[in-house]
């Protein structure tokens, strides 16, 4: 798939779900440079929220691990998909434009929600508080898509 086709949908996407279409826009290029099957470990992540699981036998290895993992165009971690109740059979899905698009969205509306309207500290949630720049890194690259 082109970049400009996942634009629109990416657009269309934010639309349904409330959002800002630059915003969702510039989170996708901050977060993936547009490759739907981006995918990045996060081994800290694993440690901290993962590991009580994996150690528990409460999911299999495969599971478990896919959990710290961010997927697709939203980078969306395995384990805050779950939270949010994607129930498809394995988190690589999340690298289906559509799917990793949607659940990306919904998860961001979420935040935002948390963060009372507030985009930059929904942007800092989203990132998990890490990069101080990342909010401002996000919004320059807004412009491009209004």
């Amino acid at each position: 798939m082109k970049t400009d086709e996942l634009i629109g949908m990416a657009r269309d996407v934010a639309t349904l779900r409330g959002l800002a279409p630059e915003l969702v826009c510039a989170i996708c290029e901050q977060e993936s440079g547009w490759n739907p099957w981006a995918v990045r470990y996060e081994p800290a992540f694993f440690e901290r929220y993962i590991s009580p699981l994996a150690d528990s036998k409460a999911v299999t290895v495969t599971e478990a691990s896919s959990r710290a993992f961010s997927w697709g165009l939203m980078q969306v971690m395995g384990q805050v998909a779950r939270e949010q109740g994607f129930a498809g059979s394995m988190l690589a899905e999340l690298c289906e434009p559509s799917v990793g698009l949607d659940v990306g969205c919904g998860v961001f509306a979420r935040k935002l929600a948390v963060a009372k309207g507030d985009v930059e500290r929904a942007l800092q949630l989203w990132n998990g508080g890490g990069d101080k720049e990342y909010s401002a890194q996000v919004m320059a690259r807004t412009e491009k898509y209004k």
